[in-house]
């Protein structure tokens, strides 16, 4: 089992031990969640990374008291998800990728029930309301029905919802998933903000560069366990070599691979393209080529990639996470 370790572990505001989610029972039982460790510390962001279906909102539901761990322990904010419940879920701000927003009420609306259901006084329920539409950019949009938000629309005000109480610790799953690029900008912009007000962040992704770009920390999880974890410049350092890749005719890739495999360690690719680690770094590319062309064999294309998460993950996983450099297509408008 792999621990992902952080600062003040001892009072660090999620902290999980040994967290397993099963589904299903007998020889159908699916393990989604297999053993997770987990500390994060306070006023951290830290980016929990991995594929579609790899156990990382398995595990923010246990964390987040919508899901009941089968086995393990965790504690958020300093409480038991299990026998504090309702103590975690007044302590946490989570943002969950399929919440569901009435689309008959106003952005306004749905944040002063917001503020009721969490017993914010009376008094400063309109106020807390309209600063957190100013926050997120939706000022002119507050008396609209949410039903005629645009994604990247609703995507913000489901953060602004999940800050009405000023969680000390804030869930974040998948919130840019889908959206376009200035919309994906504008939600990265809001979470450094409230990560710098002090508001510690689990966010979870598919997208290397978001957890690049955002996190202290991250963990890695595939098949449901932590594979990797740490500081990101960090764990870039440990793959050291630059990635080679390379296209060549398919009939002669074998050849090719035979070539390639004198220069350096395989790396995963994309099907249809080869990746060798230059163990001697860049100034290696040349010789290649040469080698390449003194076995008949023509490049098609080269592209040299220096050491990056997607090189991180691959290394971990032995294949690369699809589509998540880009942070795959945009689909709404901001």
């Amino acid at each position: 089992m792999t621990t992902a370790t952080g600062p003040g572990a001892d009072d660090a505001p999620i902290q999980a031990e040994g967290l397993v989610r099963t589904f299903g029972s007998g020889e159908l039982a699916v393990r989604a969640v297999d053993g997770v460790d987990l500390r994060v510390g306070a006023g951290e962001v830290f980016g929990f990374l991995g594929p579609n279906g790899a156990g990382k909102s398995t595990t923010v539901r246990m964390l987040t008291t919508l899901l009941r761990p089968t086995a393990g322990t965790a504690r958020v904010a300093g409480y038991d998800v299990v026998s504090e419940a309702d103590q975690v879920r007044r302590s946490i701000g989570v943002a969950l990728q399929d919440a569901a927003i009435d689309p008959l009420m106003t952005g306004i609306e749905l944040l002063r029930l917001q503020a009721v259901l969490y017993g914010v006084e009376r008094s400063q329920q309109k106020r807390r309301a309209g600063e957190l539409l100013e926050r997120v950019g939706l000022s002119a949009a507050g008396d609209r029905r949410v039903g005629t938000y645009s994604g990247g629309m609703r995507r913000r005000l489901d953060l602004a919802l999940s800050l009405i109480h000023e969680p000390s610790v804030l869930f974040l799953d998948e919130p840019t998933t889908g959206l376009d690029p200035m919309s994906r900008m504008t939600l990265w912009e809001e979470i450094q903000r409230l990560n710098d007000d002090g508001t510690t962040v689990l966010l979870t992704t598919q997208y290397l560069e978001e957890a690049d770009q955002l996190a202290d920390r991250i963990a890695i999880i595939d098949g449901g366990r932590i594979v990797r974890e740490g500081d990101p410049a960090a764990l870039k350092a440990e793959v050291g070599a630059p990635t080679l890749f390379i296209d060549v005719d398919a009939t002669r890739t074998d050849e090719a691979r035979a070539v390639l495999a004198a220069f350096g360690d395989p790396r995963p690719t994309a099907e249809g393209t080869l990746g060798v680690g230059l163990t001697a770094g860049a100034a290696e590319v040349s010789a290649v080529i040469r080698a390449l062309d003194e076995a008949g064999i023509a490049v098609e294309r080269l592209e040299l990639s220096e050491p990056s998460l997607n090189d991180v993950f691959a290394e971990a996983t032995g294949y690369r996470l699809e589509g998540a450099e880009t942070g795959g297509a945009a689909t709404d408008e901001p």
